[in-house]
């Protein structure tokens, strides 16, 4: 166990897990959009949708998507903030079966047109596990950089993607891979060691069968 996760993350707010861990979902829902958001549904599971005015969980979770640090002191005044930035947010309660109690799901829309579709939950000391990107099962912590790359489930791209990662002097250190079905659309999940540069995002793109690749930096 690191000291960090016994002392908990630098924050504001009262709880890590509703504050920091529900800043940094936002802020990885943000990442995966990649562009300003003008419309935020979220939808609050369990301890979450309890309890969430009065923890700022709807606060810091605002924050995170408009791109802020959980230590950021702008959190508290996040909802202030969206209306001032045009970020139209609803939220509400609502159950996920078999879901941690601090789970989150929102859905952003982005000034673009662009849409994506988190779900994650704040599991403790400010760390998180994003469980759902686009209805695609993923297991994303944050803590790393991380690879999110969509293709085709095809013989040799999986072996191919990691070929590429370790050419470059990149290490895996977590792996999963998600499929609808067998030939179908599938996702790679890639927490690696270290910082990671655009151009390897950019030269996954270019392999056979990917459609594509998404970078996350850790949050």
């Amino acid at each position: 166990m690191k000291v960090f996760d016994i002392v908990g993350p630098v924050m504001i707010g009262p709880s890590s897990s509703h504050t920091a861990g529900a800043a940094r979902i936002g802020r990885i829902a943000y990442a995966l959009l990649g562009e300003k958001a003008v419309r935020a549904d979220i939808r609050l599971h369990g301890s979450f949708a309890k309890t969430y005015k009065g923890h700022g969980t709807d606060k810091a979770l605002v924050a995170g998507i408009m791109g802020m640090k959980p230590d950021d002191p702008r959190i508290r005044k996040s909802l202030e903030l969206a209306k001032e930035q045009g970020l139209e947010v609803s939220i509400r309660p609502e159950f996920f079966e078999n879901a941690h109690p601090n789970t989150a799901l929102i859905i952003l829309i982005g000034e673009n047109g662009g849409q994506v579709r988190v779900q994650g939950a704040s599991v403790g000391g400010g760390n998180i596990l994003i469980t759902e990107v686009n209805g695609m099962p993923v297991e994303i912590t944050g803590q790393y950089a991380t690879l999110i790359v969509l293709h085709r489930d095809a013989p040799g791209t999986i072996a191919q993607v990691t070929e590429l990662i370790a050419s470059l002097g990149v290490n895996i250190c977590n792996f999963r891979l998600s499929r609808e079905q067998k030939g179908g659309t599938a996702v790679m999940t890639i927490e690696v060691d270290g910082q990671v540069g655009k151009e390897l995002n950019a030269c996954i793109r270019q392999l056979p069968n990917v459609i594509g690749s998404t970078m996350l930096q850790p949050i």
